[in-house]
This record gives structure tokens, C-alpha cells and sequence, in this order.
């Protein structure tokens, strides 16, 4: 049991005493419940389903949550997708702390959006949608301010697969680790790279690199 506290003690810890580093949003105990909700939910599905490497409720803590809330001065608009979302990465972190942003998960896999499915049903989360879909394969009707994802390809591949849900004056959010300075330099003339930002995620002793990407202004 003392395991158990320790992580639920370290996840609000973390949330009440880094408001600044993560845009200033406040984590009250009802709100930080849900991301117990979440993380408990997370540790009982991997064991089936495998779906993080991260087995440790600890570890998810900073690389799960911290990591993903991180993003949170640099989200556009009010309607934001997330591509590859696998476990909900970024996406429900985002969701439960902004809850006037309506997210969409998108992720191809039958297994993940079970588990996603589940997440929505038991927090109640009124703010999000969940599509199984390819990035390729989904048009939806309306586009996206904000198109992120915690880069599972480079960014070229990233920006072909996925710049169709972005809205005209919207922009695409790669999280990545290492600086990417060779995928940058190979993006194409259509898109420009809007800023870089090197982030720093509260307990996690790494790299992390926020790249925003928008269309060109003769693309407009």
C-alpha cells in the first residue's frame, strides 16, 4: 500500500508545485483524482495489453503525465487532435486539464482504443472524441487548430501524414527528444518550421524538444 500512496503523493505533488512550467493551469483534488483514475487505469490495462513500455505508476507520473502537460502554453485554439495516441498520450492529460479543449484521439489500434474508450467512460471526460482510424484515412469535417503528437515518425513523414487535418491558421505540434536538426532540414518547401522549443519536464532528467510546423504562407 505505501507504493501505491507514494505515486498518488508524488503525482499531486508535482501538479500543484509546477503550475508555472505548466502554463500557469491549477490542479485542484478533484482534477488530480482523475489523473489517479487515469494512471491506475493505465497500470491495470498494460498488464493485458501492453500498452507502454512504462510499467512503473512512479515513472508514469513524469513520463506519461508531467511529460504531456508540458505541452499545455503551446496548444492553439480550442479543438485539437491527437495522431498515434496510443495509451492517450498527449491527449487525455491535456483534455482533464483544459476541459474547454475538445480533443480527438486517433490511433489504429483495436486494442488502445478499447482502453481509451474505457478512460473516457469511467472519468466522464465530456471533451473528448475517440476515432479509429489511420491519420491517412481520417477527413474529418471540420479541422484541427492544433494537430500534435509525441512524434512516432520523422518529422517530414509526420507532416505528410497528418498536415490534411490541419486548419489553414493551424499548426502542428511534434514532440520529439534530441533536437531533430536532420529532420528539420529535410521538410519541404510547403510547410515552415514556425519555432523549436527545448522543454523541460518537472522530475525527468532528458531531452524533450517541442517543434511547431505550419504551412507556407503561399500554401494559405
Amino acid at each position: 500500500m505505501n507504493h501505491h500512496r507514494s505515486w498518488q503523493e508524488k503525482l499531486a505533488g508535482a501538479l500543484q508545485s509546477h503550475t508555472a512550467a505548466l502554463g500557469g493551469y491549477l490542479f485542484d483534488m478533484p482534477l488530480i483524482k482523475k489523473f489517479e483514475q487515469y494512471i491506475s487505469l493505465l497500470v491495470k490495462w498494460n498488464n493485458a495489453f501492453n500498452l507502454t513500455a512504462i510499467r512503473d505508476p512512479d515513472d508514469m507520473v513524469v513520463r506519461h503525465i508531467m511529460d504531456s502537460l508540458v505541452v499545455l502554453p503551446y496548444i492553439k485554439g480550442l479543438r485539437l487532435i491527437d495522431v498515434g495516441t496510443g495509451a492517450g498520450l498527449p491527449g487525455i492529460p491535456l483534455a482533464l486539464a483544459k476541459p474547454e479543449l475538445q480533443v480527438t484521439l486517433l490511433d489504429s489500434n483495436v486494442k488502445k482504443i478499447r482502453f481509451l474508450t474505457q478512460v473516457v467512460g469511467e472519468l466522464k471526460l465530456k471533451n473528448l472524441d475517440i476515432i479509429h482510424s489511420r491519420a491517412e484515412s481520417f477527413h474529418p469535417s471540420l479541422r484541427y487548430d492544433t494537430v500534435i503528437s509525441r512524434a512516432y515518425a520523422s518529422i517530414p513523414l509526420m507532416v505528410e501524414s497528418t498536415q490534411h487535418l490541419c486548419a489553414q491558421s493551424g499548426c502542428i505540434l511534434l514532440m520529439k527528444g534530441q533536437y531533430p536538426e536532420d529532420e528539420i532540414k529535410q521538410m519541404d518547401k510547403n510547410h515552415q518550421l514556425l519555432w523549436v522549443k527545448s522543454l523541460v519536464v518537472p522530475g525527468l532528467d532528458a531531452a524533450r524538444h517541442l517543434v511547431a510546423i505550419v504551412k507556407s504562407s503561399e500554401q494559405k
